[in-house]
């Protein structure tokens, strides 16, 4: 084969490997999956429109965190309280200098990009376990500061929040279309999700050029991608910036979606479920980080409905059960060590083998 048809054959196989979806079955599911999130909330009632709401603000975080954790290499505990930043960015932003939407949610999450910027650094030093501690202390340090500044964030009592989503006469609590006037929820729900595809989409395109490349190069072996030519400092820097910014863009979404945030609101614990998510959904996979929040955003409320069923679930931990909120936080856990040990690639990865399998068939074994 000659070169030119040699470089041909490469070029093309690797403009195939940048295709978002390679065939026309592939193409087909994902519109049946759009139009299917288009209907839901028409379809699961008011309750669940909430719970799809808050799995898209967690996907947007997730997103995040899989970027500097399963993309980089980078463990972090400190997503809380990029997260914090963001809801408060969003208090200030919009209550105080009256900013419009967009203008909030971008400047919620530049903030959180910029102080990433800040604490990035430090990630060049540290790795593992200490770096891990680091974004541990981060959170508390957050917590301090979130609980003592009451100018801005109210204290322990919180803060009301005024961040409207309107451009315009377009305002997403009141959207009304020439053939339906959609509720709060309903507008909300088509806003949150729109900024997952919007992200979801910049983050897949991070991970398949030449930036993503670099940060999957320092995740399997940083001295060797330095040696090759891989800035490390640029590269992560970089991702605790994008990562940090995903946070406090879905900070400032919980922020204007809920109308009410506390320093409670931002604990360890948040940044624990966003671990959980990324390692139920997929280490190091976009729609992993969408599967695992809409699966760990959901299981919570499934359990609290069949709470009255279950024999050990008290509601308020008498008669020698446990709250719904204690099986939470064990369930958590429980699922973060499950699939650690016995599908560390996820859910994603259980999709993979279904799809496999069917492709495969009637001779998959």
């Amino acid at each position: 084969m000659s070169p030119l048809l040699r470089n041909t054959r490469i070029t093309t196989e690797y403009g195939h490997d940048l295709v978002l979806w390679r065939s026309r079955l592939a193409q087909f599911g994902a519109l049946m999956v759009l139009v299917a999130f288009a209907a839901a909330p028409f379809a699961v009632g008011n309750y669940w429109t909430t719970v799809l709401i808050y799995a898209g603000i967690a996907a947007v975080g997730t997103l995040g965190l899989n970027l500097l954790t399963g993309f980089t290499g980078q463990a972090s505990l400190g997503h809380a309280f990029f997260f914090g930043v963001g809801a408060y960015a969003a208090v200030v932003l919009s209550g105080r200098f009256a900013l419009p939407f967009p203008l909030w949610l971008i400047g919620a999450a530049a903030l959180g990009g910029v102080i990433g910027g800040l604490v990035g650094p430090f990630a060049l030093r540290l790795r593992g376990n200490y770096l891990v501690i680091v974004s541990l202390g981060l959170v508390f340090v957050g917590q301090h500061v979130f609980e003592h500044w009451g100018t801005v964030t109210g204290g322990l009592t919180g803060t009301a929040v005024r961040a409207p989503v309107a451009l315009g006469p377009v305002d997403a609590s009141a959207l009304a279309l020439p053939w339906i006037t959609l509720s709060r929820n309903q507008g909300y729900y088509y806003f949150v999700w729109l900024v997952v595809l919007v992200l979801a989409l910049a983050a897949r395109n991070i991970i398949r050029t030449r930036p993503g490349r670099a940060l999957q190069a320092i995740r399997d072996r940083d001295l060797a991608a330095e040696v090759i030519g891989v800035s490390l400092v640029q590269y992560k820097v970089g991702a605790f910036v994008v990562s940090s910014a995903y946070a406090a863009c879905a900070g400032a979404m919980y922020a204007s979606y809920a109308r009410y945030v506390s320093p409670l609101d931002f604990t360890l614990f948040l940044s624990i479920q966003y671990v959980a998510m990324m390692v139920v959904g997929g280490i190091g996979s976009v729609m992993g980080s969408i599967l695992g929040a809409l699966f760990l955003t959901a299981l919570p409320r499934l359990i609290e409905s069949a709470s009255a069923s279950l024999p050990f679930v008290a509601a308020q931990g008498g008669g020698g059960g446990i709250t719904v909120f204690s099986l939470n936080q064990a369930l958590f856990g429980i699922l973060i060590i499950v699939f650690l040990l016995v599908e560390p690639r996820g859910m994603v990865e259980i999709y993979r083998r279904i799809k496999r399998y069917f492709q495969a068939w009637p001779f998959s074994y």
